[in-house]
């Protein structure tokens, strides 16, 4: 048996982590250009105007809306689509705040549905226990870029008549069943903050198919001032709030030049998360994460579960030997589900208050107790979150399988 780095031994990861380059001469090219316009206000210079475009052909549908942040891109669905104060939008414990922000802001009520425990997402199931004649809309979470089961999501918020936004931020061309995730909903939401498969240092986009809701999330992301009307009376013909979610032309001109990378991004990330996949899934103690045959996962990072009935130590001891081992390792994506953060055990929406939890036109009691979503709980206590990246060699790969290998046996021993 080898001895563990934990414990003196030699580290199984000898290679040292290698530093790609993300950024280089296209984003350069791009944000000269934007520079030459003279301008870098979005609706006067073409770069963002050029990024939602490509998006938009990319993904093969009508519309696409730019945003300041993955965060504001779900916030501007949710306003777009007339989610409001009293309703109430059902999504997953497993996810970060920016899939709730733009709940709370509209005032209304995040209900959480509890996950599959292979694939780490809600399901129709699991949506469907949480539905109430208040239930406005659902957020599905394509968790680290593999896609939840949207058959039967789509089919559960038809019947419902539901609206259905897709949180893609980690989800680059990730596809359900040969489709493009994102392309299922009332809206695909994304995310190019700097650490996604693709970053532009921030931003969001959305895509849509209908043209009232483009209408609505362009307006709704600008102040809701109409650009798209023919005078300036009308353009300032303000109906409802909007907040200021304007992507700027320096952030479009990256955008753009990173889409040219994603493809590769992406392919070379589902290599090693399917290479990770068959190499795990031998070791008796590992349940690596489940992906159908007919999807496509890009791998934002690499989550498996640890079965703690098999192995003789503790998760958070399982965890540090991992480390040791020269890995870049971590205990679960999140270590608790979101509702067990302070607000929502006080109901603190907004500072010094407990809207919207409180509002009269909510009219009843909620409450975020542990228990609520069991299988949520028990992953993010028994999970090891893997970083990954496009610039990992096969060696790489290779050596984390090792760590992986090396950890699992020694704490399945007998000792």
């Amino acid at each position: 048996m080898e001895k563990l780095a934990l414990y003196g031994g030699e580290k199984a990861k000898k290679t040292p982590y290698p530093k790609g380059k993300r950024f280089g001469e296209e984003e350069l090219k791009e944000l000269k250009e934007a520079i030459e316009q003279n301008t870098l206000f979005y609706w006067y210079g073409n770069k963002v105007k050029t990024l939602t475009e490509k998006f938009r052909a990319m993904y093969k549908v009508n519309y696409c809306t730019a945003t300041s942040s993955g965060t504001s891109a779900i916030h501007t669905a949710l306003g777009a689509l007339g989610v409001t104060s009293g309703d109430e939008v059902i999504t997953t414990p497993l996810t970060d705040m920016g899939t709730v922000i733009g709940i709370i802001c509209q005032n209304a009520i995040p209900v959480f549905a509890d996950i599959d425990p292979y694939s780490y997402n809600i399901t129709a199931e699991t949506i469907e226990k949480c539905i109430t004649d208040k239930t406005r809309a659902v957020i599905v979470v394509h968790l680290a870029g593999r896609c939840a089961d949207m058959d039967s999501i789509v089919k559960l918020c038809k019947k419902h008549n539901l609206k259905l936004i897709e949180d893609c931020a980690q989800a680059y061309l990730a596809k359900y069943k040969g489709k493009l995730a994102g392309t299922f909903g009332d809206a695909g939401c994304f995310s190019l903050n700097d650490f996604k498969q693709i970053s532009a240092g921030d931003g969001g986009l959305v895509i849509m198919n209908d043209e009232e809701v483009y209408k609505n999330a362009l307006k709704f992301a600008d102040k809701n001032y109409n650009r798209l009307a023919t005078t300036v009376d009308e353009m300032r013909a303000v109906h409802f709030i909007g907040p200021n979610y304007r992507m700027n032309e320096l952030t479009g001109a990256v955008g753009i030049a990173q889409l040219g990378k994603v493809e590769a991004i992406c392919k070379r990330r589902n290599e090693i998360g399917e290479k990770l996949n068959n190499a795990l899934k031998d070791i008796p103690c590992i349940l690596p994460p489940l992906t159908d045959k007919e999807d496509y996962c890009t791998y934002w990072f690499y989550l498996f579960r640890v079965d703690t009935k098999k192995i003789n130590t503790d998760m958070d001891t399982f965890v540090n030997a991992l480390k040791a081992e020269g890995g870049s390792f971590a205990k679960g994506y999140i270590t608790e589900p979101i509702y067990s953060y302070p607000l929502f055990k006080e109901l603190t929406g907004y500072y010094n208050s407990h809207v919207p939890f409180n509002l009269p036109e909510y009219g009843k009691k909620i409450s975020y107790p542990k228990g609520l979503c069991p299988v949520a709980e028990d992953i993010c206590a028994n999970t090891v979150k893997m970083g990954i990246n496009e610039f990992l060699t096969d060696t790489d790969v290779d050596e984390l399988i090792e760590c992986i290998r090396k950890v699992s046996e020694y704490f399945m021993e007998e000792k």
